[in-house]
């Protein structure tokens, strides 16, 4: 049997890692197909991952989402029922920064390497007229790690993806001080599968099915997305992905 390749997006919180597994082995067993999961450490090893060309499903943020599916023939198929991705800006409990406003041209931001993150990050601090250039920047492996030196006061502020900011432990919350979280609501991970892939069907029943079950249940609670997956279309996902394109202008 072939085995088929599905990568999942390196910025999800620790605690989901076991989830993705229980995922992956309800998903063979439904669909009767091979699925070998690769989980990334960092954004540089999921591009390099997917540039050596045998990746067939990728659970993607919707920042790479956007050049996956138009340069790379990937399309979108499902997304988490009611799980989007928004962020945090969160600055050291034992500063002196306690709202946006206390944020200047100069501070230094520590933040994971992810893009979509940092572009909403960067249009809420348009409130404060600050611009990416006005910021100095420290990209750190992961979100713990940017917690670390916010808290240490090696930067004045830290961009986090909320689901991982609020899966940290209470001694570390209580040494931040959150300054704005997004609310945005139509933009999410997605789930994309390559044009070519032949099984499509047959994966997304699987995949699609997942709540109706104790079993899958389990798994997404795992994976903070309880309600399962719905069906994305070409329109919604174009949605997106021109509402990630008004960010970035």
């Amino acid at each position: 049997m072939t085995t088929h390749n599905m990568l999942i997006a390196p910025d999800f919180s620790p605690e989901r890692f076991a989830g993705w597994h229980m995922f992956n082995i309800l998903i063979q067993k439904r669909a009767n197909l091979n699925m070998h999961l690769n989980m990334p450490a960092s954004h540089a090893e999921q591009e390099a991952l997917i540039d050596a060309g045998d990746i067939q499903v990728i659970y993607a943020n919707p920042f790479d989402a956007a050049t996956l599916i138009r340069e790379q023939g990937y399309r979108a198929v499902a997304r988490p029922i009611g799980k989007s991705d928004e962020m945090v800006i969160a600055a050291s409990a034992n500063s002196d920064i306690n709202c946006l406003e206390d944020l200047t041209a100069g501070s230094t931001i520590s933040m994971a390497n992810n893009r979509d993150v940092k572009l909403i990050g960067l249009r809420l601090l348009e409130a404060v007229d600050l611009e990416e250039a006005d910021l100095n920047w420290t990209v750190t492996e992961t979100y713990q790690a940017a917690a670390r030196q916010v808290i240490k006061g090696d930067s004045q502020a830290g961009f986090f993806l909320a689901e991982v900011f609020h899966s940290f432990s209470r001694l570390t919350k209580t040494q931040l001080n959150v300054l704005i979280e997004s609310d945005l609501a139509d933009i999410s991970h997605v789930l994309l599968i390559k044009e070519d892939f032949p099984d499509t069907e047959i994966l997304m029943n699987a995949i699609l099915n997942l709540h109706n079950d104790d079993d899958g249940k389990e798994a997404l609670t795992e994976l903070g997305m309880p309600q399962g997956f719905e069906p994305m279309s070409e329109e919604d996902a174009e949605f997106m992905l021109d509402l990630m394109e008004t960010l970035m202008d």
